[in-house]
């Protein structure tokens, strides 16, 4: 253990080490204590026949050997008690060491290397004893916002709480464990024919991490996802029992965290598909697979095309095109999302630098860009480079991007706004504090989620939600937007409501920059088709006079 080596270098100077100093103790102890029963029988005996038949006295040299014993007997006791007292110690520091490199010091769970070592045993036994070992890995969701919130002490305290939860549902030999951070881990051995015996424990853990902690005068609110693997269905080893735990884990979390799951292999085959377009996501972002793709927002009291909405598309070489949802949420977690968002709005406003000076532009912004304090700077660089107008664009917000960070989310918002750039909080009404939002920042515009505008003819709440939104932005001077209207009798609806604008697919799908241009070209919306029109009509009357 490193305490003895500690112990054995410290002593190299010149002293001996603990053990041999402790023979050379007890040898000295006990040569004095044989000393001291010859020199002391002989003073005795020779005293008492002093006293006794009046003979001579004992030798002073005998006596002061005597002496010289006495003190050696009681150094020597001295010395064996301090070096006692120094193996207790070394020897707690030694349990101390190993407690400390085994077990987690804030929960006294094992850690990461010890559930391995220990459950590589109780696999064994498992196989052993024709049982199966379940393997349960749990990670909590929404933790960090408790610590970002409330500071690390309130989250130490709150993983001690979990930790006795966890404890406490587990069957009466288990393992546990806390991989370090909000994660942690459990395994014991069931009847291979009930799994239902671990799924109940499973069940108790999601409901209990449900419930509210109660610490130091807050109420905290989290859940769990739990992720379990079972070591006779395709599991080699302890390692390969762990992964499988962890892969369900994470399926458990992507479908909505709050939940358990067993493992499957699809799982695994999603995760290396998953893997596999993290990797290309990579490389295609800088090679500009990535591209734009526009999306027609019309003038619904006109008809007339008001601009467009960007949306991301990638144009595999090999897959062809690959629609947002199965890369934006990888781009998300990986933290690449701000270079694509930046790259995309490059392409975007090059390609439409040209056209008619009517038509806008919407961009939606990540929850994840919202906490780089340097955002606004970003896009207005990315503006002056491309030339394309900061009038003509439109920023949009979700709800739940504005949760993490509001007063930096407000200076993001008003460099902006100083730019002349517009604002529109994206996804109305999915959110858990709308007026809230709309009284702390300067929105120009509300966009109605299409999950209430596609459902507003068959559903009477989404119509009522849409119609009270319509009238919050006539109150408010805000502009609407309805999004995702695909029938002529929605968008008749939104009209009679007083609705702005619109977008969906009753439009068009969303377009390539090349047919996006030449849609306009058609529609003489390109700023060089005006100016050749205008050129070509004086030719005409010059001709005609």
């Amino acid at each position: 253990m490193t305490v003895e080596t500690r112990g054995d270098s410290s002593d190299a100077g010149g002293a001996a080490p603990p053990k041999r100093r402790e023979i050379l103790n007890g040898a000295i102890t006990v040569a004095s204590i044989l000393l001291f029963v010859g020199t002391g029988s002989s003073v005795l005996s020779t005293t008492i026949r002093h006293y006794v038949d009046g003979g001579d006295g004992p030798d002073q040299t005998l006596v002061i050997a005597l002496l010289l014993n006495v003190a050696l007997i009681l150094f020597g006791w001295r010395r064996h008690r301090e070096l006692a007292n120094e193996v207790t110690i070394r020897t707690a520091a030694e349990e101390r060491a190993q407690m400390l490199a085994a077990k987690d010091p804030l929960t006294g769970f094992l850690n990461r290397r010890s559930l391995a070592e220990e459950g590589a045993a109780m696999f064994v036994r498992a196989q052993a004893r024709n049982k199966a070992m379940a393997l349960l890995m749990l990670d909590l969701d929404h933790f960090k916002m408790v610590n970002d919130m409330h500071g690390h002490a309130i989250g130490d305290a709150l993983l001690q709480q979990v930790a006795l939860q966890i404890a406490g549902a587990m069957p009466g030999i288990a393992l546990t464990a806390r991989f370090g951070g909000d994660e942690f881990a459990c395994a014991f051995l069931f009847d291979a024919g009930h799994p239902a015996t671990v799924e109940r424990i499973a069940e108790k853990l999601v409901s209990q991490l449900a419930q509210p902690f109660y610490i130091e005068g807050l109420q905290l609110h989290i859940s769990v996802s739990v992720g379990i693997a079972r070591s006779d269905f395709d599991c080699a080893s302890i390692d390969a029992l762990m992964r499988s735990a962890d892969i369900a884990m994470y399926a458990a979390k992507n479908s909505g965290r709050n939940r358990f799951a067993w493992f499957d292999l699809s799982m695994e085959r999603e995760l290396q598909a998953r893997n596999e377009l993290e990797v290309g996501l990579r490389n295609a972002i800088p090679r500009q697979e990535i591209v734009p793709y526009f999306e027609q927002q019309i003038d619904l009291t006109t008809g007339r095309l008001s601009g467009f909405e960007v949306l991301a598309r990638w144009d595999h070489p090999t897959r062809g095109l690959i629609v947002p949802d199965a890369f934006i949420p990888i781009a998300e977690e990986t933290g690449m999302i701000a270079d694509l968002s930046l790259s995309l709005m490059r392409q975007a406003f090059l390609a439409a630098k040209d056209w008619d000076a009517g038509l806008s532009l919407s961009v939606n912004i990540s929850p994840s860009q919202l906490r780089d304090a340097w955002l606004a700077q970003k896009i207005i660089k990315v503006l002056t480079e491309t030339g394309f107008p900061p009038s003509r664009l439109e920023i949009e917000i979700t709800e739940t991007a504005l949760f993490d960070n509001l007063p930096l989310a407000q200076s993001i918002v008003g460099s902006l706004k100083n730019q002349g750039i517009r604002l529109a909080l994206d996804d109305f009404g999915t959110g858990y504090s709308s007026l809230a939002h709309l009284r702390a920042l300067p929105f120009d515009r509300i966009k109605i989620d299409k999950s209430f505008i596609m459902s507003m003819n068959d559903n009477t709440e989404s119509a009522a939600i849409v119609t009270a939104i319509t009238r919050l932005g006539d109150s408010l001077n805000l502009p609407i937007t309805a999004e995702g209207i695909e029938e002529l009798a929605v968008e008749e609806r939104l009209r009679g409501l007083g609705c702005g604008k619109g977008q969906g697919y009753l439009y068009g799908r969303p377009t390539s920059i090349a047919n996006t241009r030449r849609m306009l070209a058609e529609r003489r919306l390109l700023q060089v088709a005006a100016s050749e029109t205008v050129e070509s009509d004086s030719t005409d009357t010059r001709r005609a006079g």
